[in-house]
């Protein structure tokens, strides 16, 4: 289930900066965009929205007056350039307080506080990068425990799907995130990483060898599922 979003700003270049950064959340889903207060009450009384991320200072209602209005507001992350608002948000108990200009690394930490809120309606707690097919990126981010920690691709050696969890093996450690062997293969690049069996997605330049039954890559040798074993070999005679 993806986040609804509505981003509330009066300033468009600040929109915009917000809207890319949530487009790199497989998880989230912008449904509006808003110039002033008016404009998003209406949209909250039109639309499902799950976060709001709002300016305070805005023409003819700036955002604490307007979040003091809303019997049954949404979780809000306030957006702003000026620090001294910051008490008077959290006691309004917004997520948390991001100052202009906002950097990627600092809205995930903010994305990562509304997760923790909400742990309890989502399956998937870790806000992954949508980055893998269609984004020249080549890092992750995933979450373990309460950080929110960037993978580069060609660290990776494999992943293992442990339940609910999925455990990658790079070079130099190993990341357990709670998430789904799917969710995972859909973020990563179809042209580096395979999925093998059930349990494994392996780097393909890792692959030292391979065999009708088990790919070998530094270490260790994983076992290919039977179901995946006629397109495993064929890509793997392909890439040879």
């Amino acid at each position: 289930m993806k986040t609804k979003c509505l981003i509330v700003d009066d300033e468009p270049l600040a929109r915009d900066l917000v809207r890319s950064h949530i487009e790199k959340l497989e998880n989230f889903q912008i449904v509006a965009e808003c110039g002033d207060a008016m404009k998003a009450l209406q949209e909250l009384r039109n639309s499902t929205v799950d976060l709001m991320f709002m300016d305070i200072q805005m023409p003819q209602i700036t955002g604490i007056e307007f979040l003091k209005t809303l019997k049954n507001p949404p979780k809000v992350i306030i957006t702003t350039a000026y620090r001294q608002y910051a008490l008077e948000g959290f006691e309004l108990d917004v997520v948390d307080f991001l100052l202009k200009p906002i950097t990627f690394e600092r809205f995930l930490k903010a994305v990562n506080k509304y997760y923790e809120i909400n742990s309890d309606d989502y399956t998937n707690g870790s806000p992954v990068m949508n980055n893998n097919n269609h984004s020249e990126e080549p890092f992750i981010y995933v979450k373990e425990n309460k950080k929110v920690l960037k993978i580069q691709l060609d660290e990776i050696l494999y992943l293992e799907g442990l339940s609910e969890y999925v455990k990658i093996h790079t070079e130099s450690k190993k990341i357990v995130t709670k998430n789904s062997m799917t969710n995972m293969a859909d973020k990563l690049p179809d042209s580096e990483f395979m999925r093998i069996h059930k349990s494994y997605i392996v780097s393909m330049s890792k692959i030292q060898a391979f065999t009708t039954s088990s790919v070998e890559i530094p270490g260790k040798k994983l076992p290919i599922g039977r179901s995946y074993k006629n397109s495993v070999i064929e890509a793997l005679q392909v890439q040879g």
